[in-house]
Parts: structure tokens; C-alpha cells; sequence
């Protein structure tokens, strides 16, 4: 009969009628093999079966990026499924009819508004905002004038250990002494330089031609009176240049004339006058006796002077404090109309002879719209100017910063290693 359509049967065992064969003869294999394989799963972490289905699994829904990577490689996606998938910050128009009057705006419909147009979470963000949270703080700078963190500020120093008293100390931070003085203005006609200075009227992209005409004008006389210079500059070289080759053809000639005297002919520059011409005769100890008697004198009569002088101004005290008083009140008034005179038109492109460190200012770049860069459109306009380059060229106009060089190629710094002998300088105690 075929095993796989027998019917069930169970494991032959010997008799087990007798007492000597209950223990004998009964089989707990079985039972050994669950209890080797509970106490295997029991050192690797507890028993299976008794484990919940989320210990046991875990849920991938990200993905393997090593597979995405093989099958891009091999799939492309489209063109126009790149397209689809970027998602804009601009919500889709809502295509659901209204009824009534809005005031406009048209927001959609799966968001529910309030009776302002402002939607919950909008209305919690501004409220938090506005009555304070950790997102104030985190992220709004405050305006009051107190820093949060001062790096000039005495940090606690730390004690340092006896037992390296060897060792040098570290040098506490110190603040500059140009960090409480008022910054120095480097326009040539000393006035306050705003922050942001108000554009003239000729420098608009339409502007009015008198303005217009008024500014070409102007930019066209100075161009007329760099060149001018200019072409002076260069006439005054070429000047220089003449006379120093002048000179060096006489030289020539007097090392031609000097060599001629070896050979028996002597110039006129080797005769007795000359020489007592170039080298004068020294003074006698009378007549040096004599000039310093005469700048003695002359010493004297400014000394009596400067005296005299002081004792006048000690009598007349009280009419210098009162010129004083006036020089000062006349100063204040300029001073005043200097800081009023924000309205005023500032060229910021003259500036003072002495500048604020070793680099010259980078030249204002012209604004200005010639004839045929008119145009009658906002549309034909082409971008011209750098905001962040003007706002740096202001701040070193005010005085905030100085003026440097652009470094394209930082140079190294040189290293040079030596074994310092502090390190045996020191005592032990008994």
C-alpha cells in the first residue's frame, strides 16, 4: 500500500505495560529538540513565538537607495515627468464657483477661513510672533541696543593648574580703541554720508531732460578735465624725460673730456678756478665765532617775542574767552547744518586727500544714461549696478570700514619649528 495514501498512524514504541520499560523505553526526543531550540532563541533575544509582530517586522517605507540608484541608471525617467513632480510654493487656482462678492484675494476652497481672510495656523504663527515665543527669540534679532553675546566682553579666566605654571598663559581679548570712537567721514566736503543716499533725478531710467541734460553736462565737463590733466601729466613727463636725457648726454661729455686729459689735453673744468669753485674755502674760527654770535641775537628777539605775546594774551583773557565762545558757536551751527543736509545732493566721488588706511577708495562706477540708452520701456531695460557693491563702497565712504585689496592668492605663512627649552625650567618640591 502507498505510504502518502495510508491513513494516519502512530510511532511504533515497544510495550510500555511493565514497569521497568515506563521510563525505558519512553521516546522525549522531541521534547529535548524544543527545549535545545527554546533556550537558542532565549540567548538570541527571547523566545519567537512569545514576540510581538512589530518586534519581529519592521515597516520599509523609504526604500533601498542602492536599488533606485541601479534602476535610474538603467531607467531614466522622462522629461516630462521631471516637470510634473517639481511642485510650486504658488497654491492651484481653484476652479469652484462662488457666489457673492470677494474682496479679491481668492483662496481655496478646502481651506477654512475666518472671518478676516486669515487662516488658523496663520492667525497662531502671527499671534506668536507678535506676543512672543521661542520663535522670537530664535529667530528675530532685538533692536534695543544690547547684544545678546559680546565678544569684547571679560570671560571668566581660568585658574591655571600649579603643576603647569611653565606653560604660557593665554592673553585675555581686548577691544580696540577705535571701537568707542565715532567713525571719520571720508567725503571732501566733511558732511554726513547717509546710509542710503537719495539718487538724483538725472540717473532715472525716465528721467525729466532738464535733469538729464543738466547731469550729461556736468559728467562731460569733468571727463573734459581728466583728460586735460591728463594729457598735462603726460606733457610734464615727457619734459622730465628730456631733461634727464639731457643730462646724462653731459655727463657723457664731461667723462669724455675727463679721459681726454690722459692723453695730454686738458679740459676747462681741470683748471685752478674750478676746483675752487666746486670746493670752497673753510671759515676761519673768528668768522664761525662770529655766526653764531648773529643766530644767538636771532634766537633772542623770537624768545622776547613769544614773551611778549603771552603777556599780552594773559591781559586780554577775558576777550579771548569770548572769541572762543563765538568759534564754538559758529562751529555747532556748521556742524548742525552738516547734519541737515541729508536733503541736500551729496557726490560721494570727491573725497579727502587723507584716507582711512593704505588703499585707495575703488572709484564710483558713472551713473548715467547716454542718448541712444534711452528707452521708452520698462520691458527694453537692461540691469545695470550692484546693490552689494554700492552698500560696501558706502560703508567705506562713512568710515565703518577700510578700504583692502582683494586677495586672489593668499600667501602662506611661513612655518619654521624649533624645540623650546621652558620645559626644563622648572623646580621640584620637596
Amino acid at each position: 500500500m502507498d505510504r502518502s495514501t495510508a491513513p494516519p498512524q502512530q510511532k511504533n514504541q515497544p510495550s510500555r505495560k511493565g514497569k521497568r520499560a515506563w521510563r525505558k523505553n519512553v521516546d522525549v526526543s522531541e521534547v529535548q529538540e524544543g527545549l535545545e531550540l527554546v533556550r537558542v532563541e532565549v540567548i538570541k533575544g527571547g523566545i519567537i513565538a512569545e514576540k510581538s509582530s512589530d518586534a519581529l517586522f519592521t515597516l520599509d517605507a523609504t526604500g533601498s537607495t542602492t536599488i533606485q540608484k541601479s534602476y535610474n541608471k538603467v531607467h531614466k525617467p522622462l522629461r516630462a515627468d521631471q516637470i510634473l513632480a517639481q511642485r510650486s510654493a504658488v497654491p492651484a487656482i481653484d476652479s469652484r464657483k462662488r457666489s457673492g462678492i470677494t474682496d479679491g484675494v481668492v483662496e481655496p476652497g478646502n481651506k477654512r477661513r475666518k472671518s478676516n481672510g486669515v487662516n488658523p495656523q496663520e492667525y497662531e504663527r502671527l499671534k506668536l510672533r507678535a506676543y512672543g515665543s521661542e520663535a522670537v527669540t530664535k529667530d528675530i534679532i532685538k533692536a534695543d541696543g544690547i547684544p545678546k553675546h559680546d565678544p569684547w566682553a571679560e570671560h571668566n579666566v581660568e585658574v591655571q593648574d600649579p603643576r603647569f605654571s611653565y606653560l604660557e598663559k593665554a592673553k585675555p581679548v581686548r577691544a580696540p580703541n577705535s571701537l568707542s570712537e565715532a567713525p571719520i567721514s571720508l567725503l571732501g566736503s566733511a558732511k554726513a554720508m547717509p546710509a542710503v543716499a537719495k539718487p538724483r533725478p538725472g540717473t532715472s531710467y525716465n528721467p525729466a531732460f532738464e535733469e538729464w541734460d543738466r547731469l550729461l553736462t556736468e559728467e562731460g565737463n569733468k571727463e573734459v578735465a581728466a583728460e586735460t590733466k591728463r594729457r598735462q601729466v603726460a606733457k610734464a613727463e615727457e619734459v622730465e624725460l628730456a631733461r634727464i636725457t639731457a643730462a646724462q648726454n653731459e655727463r657723457d661729455d664731461l667723462l669724455t673730456e675727463d679721459e681726454s686729459a690722459w692723453e695730454g689735453i686738458e679740459s676747462e673744468y681741470e683748471g685752478a678756478e674750478w676746483l675752487k669753485k666746486r670746493r670752497p674755502e673753510r671759515k676761519t674760527p673768528a668768522e664761525r665765532n662770529k655766526v653764531n654770535r648773529r643766530k644767538e641775537a636771532e634766537r633772542q628777539v623770537k624768545r622776547d617775542a613769544e614773551r611778549k605775546r603771552r603777556t599780552q594774551q594773559a591781559l586780554q583773557i577775558k576777550a579771548i574767552a569770548q572769541q572762543m565762545h563765538a568759534q564754538d558757536t559758529t562751529k555747532n551751527m556748521a556742524l548742525a547744518t552738516v547734519g541737515d543736509s541729508s536733503e541736500e545732493e551729496i557726490d560721494d566721488r570727491v573725497l579727502r586727500r587723507r584716507k582711512l588706511g593704505k588703499n585707495a577708495l575703488p572709484a564710483k562706477p558713472l551713473e548715467l544714461v547716454l542718448p541712444d540708452e534711452l528707452q521708452d520701456s520698462l520691458r527694453l531695460l537692461k540691469p545695470e549696478g550692484n546693490l552689494l557693491g554700492d552698500r560696501f563702497r558706502n560703508l567705506m565712504v562713512r568710515g565703518k570700514i577700510e578700504s583692502r585689496k582683494p586677495i586672489s592668492q593668499p600667501k602662506k605663512a611661513r612655518r619654521t619649528y624649533t624645540e623650546k627649552w621652558t620645559y626644563k625650567d622648572f623646580t621640584v618640591s620637596a
